[in-house]
């Protein structure tokens, strides 16, 4: 069977092609048609979705997992027609594909479908109400799968990070190692959750005997600031030997670091559905953030 990763070059793209490695024949896309590697595989221009029907038909694939998206959260307000091109028209491109012709198909969403005005954690069929373009992109995305018709399997994550890409832990590293001290916003709380962890329990639930649909929050267990998820990742550095000192981090509010989109303050998203659905255990965030930093010092 097929596999088909649209997406192959994100951070869970690239985790997926790991994880998918000798569990079936996996075909990637990228949009230039290589992967990180430098390595040749087939290409998909989310910006132009009416050409993904040519690669489903030519590929034929057993499953769709789509993980390529438009992220520049706030470039997408400025360029709202290539966010709502990526992360809404050709979702549902693909899965009216994966619909008529009985495939299941993956899709990944975000926190940011929801406001961020809740104190709970949110619960999958609790209202979204997205704050910007990407939000928005990313929810219309969710609506055209469902519409579909078809087996799918959305799973809205947050704060996903890896060894590799542009991510909040890399920029950390960097930042960290030039400066002895550096300000990060401490309003706004939700739960890292590593791309190594969203790809391995997508394959998990795949791999269910239920053959299950619908919408799960797929993140790390607990919640923390940025700012704590900063100070989180210094320790850890300094530990595995990545860094030689921790610089002070001082805790700044949302309105002391203006952004062109607004990001939603609290982003804690409830994943009891996934744990029970898919008779899967999900860890600390503090687990996956280890595992990341025993990578880079791995490669080093």
């Amino acid at each position: 069977m097929i596999v088909l990763v649209f997406g192959g070059n994100g951070q869970v793209g690239q985790e997926l092609l790991r994880a998918l490695h000798g569990v079936d024949e996996v075909v990637a896309t990228t949009r230039s048609g290589r992967l990180p590697d430098g390595s040749d595989c087939e290409t998909a221009d989310f910006t132009q979705p009416e050409q993904l029907t040519t690669l489903l038909d030519r590929i034929r694939p057993g499953v769709v997992i789509n993980a390529a998206a438009y992220t520049a959260v706030d470039r997408a307000e400025q360029e709202p027609e290539a966010a709502f091109a990526a992360n809404a028209q050709a979702p549902g491109v693909i899965a009216r594909w994966c619909a008529v012709h009985g495939v299941p198909m993956v899709h990944y969403s975000t926190d940011y479908v929801f406001d961020g005005q809740g104190t709970a954690p949110y619960r999958e069929d609790e209202p979204t109400a997205p704050l910007g373009v990407y939000g928005t992109s990313k929810r219309d995305g969710e609506d055209a799968v469902r519409a579909a018709g078809g087996r799918h399997l959305i799973f809205r994550t947050a704060w996903v990070y890896a060894s590799h890409g542009g991510n909040f832990l890399r920029t950390m590293l960097r930042v960290g190692a030039e400066r002895d001290a550096l300000r990060v916003v401490a309003d706004q709380i939700g739960t890292p959750t590593s791309a190594a962890l969203i790809a391995e329990v997508t394959v998990k639930a795949l791999q269910h005997p239920g053959g299950l649909s619908g919408t799960w929050h797929l993140t790390a267990s607990g919640q923390t600031s940025w700012h704590g998820f900063a100070e989180a990742i210094f320790a850890e550095a300094v530990t595995a030997g990545l860094m030689a000192k921790v610089p002070a981090v001082e805790a700044i509010s949302s309105a002391e670091y203006p952004t062109p989109a607004k990001r939603p303050s609290w982003s804690v998203l409830d994943n009891h559905k996934l744990q029970h659905d898919f008779d899967i255990v999900l860890p600390p965030w503090q687990d996956g953030l280890r595992k990341v930093i025993a990578e880079l010092r791995a490669g080093q």
